[in-house]
């Protein structure tokens, strides 16, 4: 049974014959290939308006680019909807907003509205992620309203059936579709019967050696080992780059490091958090009975079809074991330098700085600013079979074809220093150093720039310049740091003002102050701050950008640099006199962009 049915289902109206195939699956219909400029209306019979008419109308698409998706649709036999999207030529929400307007549907509010429960479980994680359909209410007549970001012809037939009540569709890409689901369907649901499982067995457990529990944990069917699961599942789907476990006095309390910012997730029983520990330390082969040492293990396991791998930092606190995972999902793609918010200057230089024979390229800032990701995207822009590429990390976090990647173990005598002596000896054209944290590291590391061979290593720094006296800190000698350094980029990640929910807004008046004493215009009027939706969980932010600063070592630079006395405000104020531009100026940059706002910048970047 349906409803809601209109004329356009009378019509039989849902793609043109020849601008686009049927929206239901199954080998397109013979067409006959046109050029648009020869034969500008493709009318269907019925007169409903055809999706690339109403592209072309609301200069979505131009003549030529609907002409070419057109000769690419007849060739492919995909829909052109699809087709137009997968080229970049239209965004995904125009695309479904044109699609809703051609076939008279309404457009589902999932920025605002989020799905009942109640109604979503009628259908079943796993029905709704095989159609891509969330349900999101049940109307006063009965009928359950569907959001579904694939409107072909017998989506209501199948969701009547599997709800067993008429239904009503609304239209959402897929992109929102696949997130209410991920928010509806929670992997931390049903955690509360694996918790009153694990208590009902706790007193039996007690009289219990650490060891033995943590082995009876080990079994997949072990309340503990189905919580520890449902944990990281669900931090995969909130895009989480850390999980921290920390035992409180009277309960467990877990946060999820999302975009930057922590948030409180869950809060388990006190006394489930040693169980917890022991689980993680068995996964990560970490030793279960040492309690008072930190210790560093890692996890390599497949979530929901994702490749993952996972970092595991376990310490004592008052109250127990704290444990702390980072997730990096190896299904994740690889960025290109141009994708990580570089400015077009900046991008310029980098990119000259890759192409030397030799000399050292350093990233420098705090934990968690994106450094590895930079040196990564640095490494596939000159990755090619002309060139040795070896890598020394701790630990290897993602596998690149053909380039050398060596593991840290300093059990079996791999560290940084060893390593990267035994790399001179294999021929390398470009040595990525994971992180320089020791004089003898740096030593090697700027022997190695200066004996021909193109070095790349992180520092954790404040910014550009601090870098450089980290490793007088470390007892580098200034003549060979002005020898050996090309150019030191600095970066922070700022998180992106949610373009689903943001709103004019005005800024305080020492946010303005900050803004105009790093150079913002003066002649802004509209600042924008996202107000706090479903897609960002109410933060007003969503995703990230980085944000660079690139000092290049010149003459005059090197020349500074091995002036006794030179103090760090003068390397800064010459490094802007020749063209860089400091972090806080690429921030305000990004709020004159309305990419950002004042308010991150200030948490963010460090105003001294």
């Amino acid at each position: 049974m349906r409803v809601g049915r209109s004329a356009r289902r009378s019509r039989d109206v849902v793609d043109d014959d020849v601008v686009a195939r049927s929206l239901e699956p199954g080998p397109p219909p013979p067409v006959e290939r046109v050029h648009f400029e020869q034969q500008p209306e493709f009318r269907p019979t019925g007169g409903a308006p055809r999706l690339g008419e109403m592209l072309l109308r609301d200069g979505i698409l131009t003549p030529q680019q609907l002409a070419e998706a057109v000769v690419q649709q007849v060739q492919s036999g995909k829909r052109l909807g699809e087709l137009l999207v997968n080229l970049g030529l239209v965004d995904e929400s125009q695309m479904i907003a044109t699609l809703a307007e051609q076939l008279g549907m309404p457009l589902a509010d999932l920025a605002r509205t989020m799905p009942d429960p109640a109604v979503a479980g009628l259908l079943g994680e796993t029905l709704a992620r095989g159609m891509n359909a969330i349900p999101l209410r049940r109307d006063p007549d009965g009928a359950i309203v569907v959001a579904v970001s694939d409107p072909s012809p017998r989506i209501e037939d199948d969701l009547a059936e599997a709800l067993k009540a008429p239904v009503r569709i609304e239209l959402g890409t897929a992109q929102q579709v696949r997130w209410a689901i991920d928010n509806t369907y929670r992997a931390l649901q049903g955690i509360d019967l694996q918790v009153e499982a694990f208590t009902a067995i706790h007193g039996k457990r007690q009289a219990q050696s650490a060891t033995s529990a943590a082995i009876d944990d080990m079994s997949d069917d072990a309340p503990v080992t189905r919580v520890v699961n449902m944990i990281i599942a669900q931090a995969l789907r909130d895009r989480t780059s850390d999980i921290h476990i920390e035992p409180q006095d009277e309960r467990v309390r877990v946060r999820f490091r999302i975009d930057g910012a922590l948030h409180d997730v869950l809060w388990l029983p006190a006394s489930m958090g040693s169980a917890i520990v022991s689980r993680i330390k068995i996964m990560a082969g970490m030793n279960i009975v040492e309690r008072r040492r930190p210790q560093d293990g890692q996890i390599a396991m497949t979530v929901e079809g994702r490749a993952l791998d996972i970092r595991v930092s376990t310490t004592g606190v008052i109250w127990g074991e704290k444990v702390v995972m980072r997730l990096l999902d190896k299904s994740r793609p690889q960025y290109r330098l141009r994708d990580l918010g570089f400015s077009v200057e900046t991008h310029e230089k980098m990119s000259k700085l890759l192409q030397s024979p030799y000399g050292m390229l350093l990233c420098a800032g705090p934990t968690g600013s994106g450094k590895t990701t930079t040196l990564y995207a640095s490494m596939n822009e000159v990755n090619s079979p002309e060139r040795n590429i070896t890598t020394i990390e701790d630990p290897v976090e993602y596998v690149f074809p053909m380039i050398n990647q060596i593991q840290i173990n300093e059990a079996a005598g791999v560290t940084f220093a060893a390593g990267l002596k035994s790399i001179l000896r294999q021929d390398p054209d470009m040595i990525l150093v994971g992180e320089i944290r020791d004089l003898e590291t740096a030593r090697i590391a700027v022997q190695s720039a200066l004996t021909g061979h193109f070095v790349m290593s992180s520092v954790h720094a404040t910014d550009a310049v601090s870098s450089l006296y980290r490793f007088l800190d470390m007892g580098i000698e200034p003549f060979l740091i002005a020898s050996s350094v090309l150019g030191i980029v600095g970066q922070r990640l700022l998180r992106r003002t949610c373009q689903h929910c943001k709103e004019p807004y005005v800024p305080t008046a020492d946010e303005m102050d900050f803004f105009l004493q790093s150079g913002g215009d003066e002649d802004k009027r509209d600042f924008w701050m996202g107000a706090g939706c479903n897609y960002c969980s109410q933060t007003g932010y969503s995703e990230r950008i980085g944000v660079y600063e690139l000092l290049t070592v010149g003459p005059q630079m090197r020349a500074l640099l091995v002036t006794e006395g030179t103090t760090q405000s003068e390397i800064r104020d010459l490094a802007i006199a020749e063209g860089m531009k400091p972090l806080r100026t690429q921030g305000v940059i990004l709020v004159e962009e309305n990419i950002t706002t004042i308010a991150e910048i200030i948490r963010s970047i460090y105003t001294l």
